[in-house]
C-alpha cells in the first residue's frame, strides 16, 4: 500500500537533517529514539487504517500527556508507544506502570470532555524495538489495554 509513503520518507529526511543542524548538546539519546518510535508507530497504525487526530497530546489541566490519538473505525484510541533499542532487559510495553496509567486516564477523560458522552473509546499501546539499525523496527501493537487501578 502507497498510502503515507511520501509522507514517511520526508519526515525521515527532515529528522536526519535536524540531527546534523543541531547542536551538539541537543537532546538525550533516549529521547530521540522514543520520538523516532511514536513517529514509526504513527505511520504503522496509519497503514493499519488508524485516522490519526493527535501526536503528543496534553492539557494545561493535567499532567502528562497522550502520545497519539486516532480513530480506529468508529472507535477512539489512546495510544502509548514505548521504544527500546532491545528486548534484553524487558519488554517495553512493561514499562507502563501505575503512576502513568493514572496520567493516561487524567488526560484522556479531560479529552472526552469535548466529545459526546456515547463515544467509545479504549486505551491501545505499541511497542517498538530498533534492535538492527539497518532494519525497519518491530512493532507490536496492543488494542484495549486495560489501565492498572
Amino acid at each position: 500500500m502507497f498510502v503515507g509513503r511520501p509522507t514517511h520518507a520526508a519526515v525521515r529526511l527532515l529528522d536526519r537533517l535536524t540531527g546534523r543542524l543541531r547542536p551538539a548538546g541537543g537532546s538525550p539519546l533516549h529521547q530521540q529514539t522514543g520520538r523516532r518510535g511514536e513517529e514509526e508507530a504513527y505511520f504503522h497504525l496509519r497503514r493499519q487504517g488508524y485516522v490519526m487526530v493527535a501526536r503528543n497530546y496534553r492539557t494545561p489541566r493535567c499532567r502528562g500527556e497522550i502520545d497519539l490519538i486516532g480513530w480506529d473505525k468508529d472507535v477512539l484510541c489512546f495510544i502509548e508507544v514505548k521504544t527500546r533499542s532491545t528486548r534484553d532487559l524487558k519488554p517495553a510495553e512493561a514499562a507502563v506502570d501505575r503512576s502513568k496509567w493514572r496520567e493516561l486516564k487524567t488526560v484522556s477523560a479531560e479529552y472526552l470532555r469535548h466529545l459526546p458522552p456515547s463515544c467509545h473509546w479504549r486505551f491501545d499501546l505499541v511497542s517498538v524495538y530498533f534492535e538492527l539499525p539497518s532494519r525497519p523496527p518491530l512493532m507490536e501493537l496492543f488494542k484495549n489495554v486495560a489501565p492498572l487501578a
